[in-house]
């Protein structure tokens, strides 16, 4: 990466004005990690996603895409079609990004039951 004036930029997420931190952020939300998962097999239509990813409003999925999209994460294909038929599929970026993601969204649902007990035992 450079920056304007030909400068290496050192990219650190735990610095508090690196624009690293701000993508950390993004692909971390729980709704961004949702949607680079889903979008993980393959190309997918909005509504398939509305519907894979449970209790996401239209809004956040539009923000969620668009977000992912200005980082590099997704691909956008809007095809000159009637009715309107836009594709979402990742970019190289996004499927690597979902392939390191994967195993966190597995081992989550692997201890989602030693989880939510520690939770439960600890609002107790």
């Amino acid at each position: 990466m450079f920056t304007t004036d030909s400068t290496p930029l050192v990219a650190d997420v735990y610095s508090a004005d690196c624009g690293s931190r701000e993508i950390f952020g993004h692909v971390t939300s729980k709704w961004a990690v949702l949607v680079l998962a889903a979008l993980a097999p393959g190309t997918q239509r909005w509504a398939e996603l509305r519907r894979r990813i449970g209790g996401i409003s239209e809004k956040m999925l539009a923000q969620t895409l668009r977000t992912l999209e200005e980082d590099g994460f997704v691909h956008r294909e809007a095809h000159p079609v009637i009715p309107p038929r836009v594709d979402y599929s990742l970019t190289p970026l996004g499927a690597e990004l979902a392939e390191r993601l994967l195993p966190v969204v597995d081992w989550i649902e692997e201890h989602a039951v030693p989880l939510l007990a520690a939770r439960e035992a600890r609002q107790r």
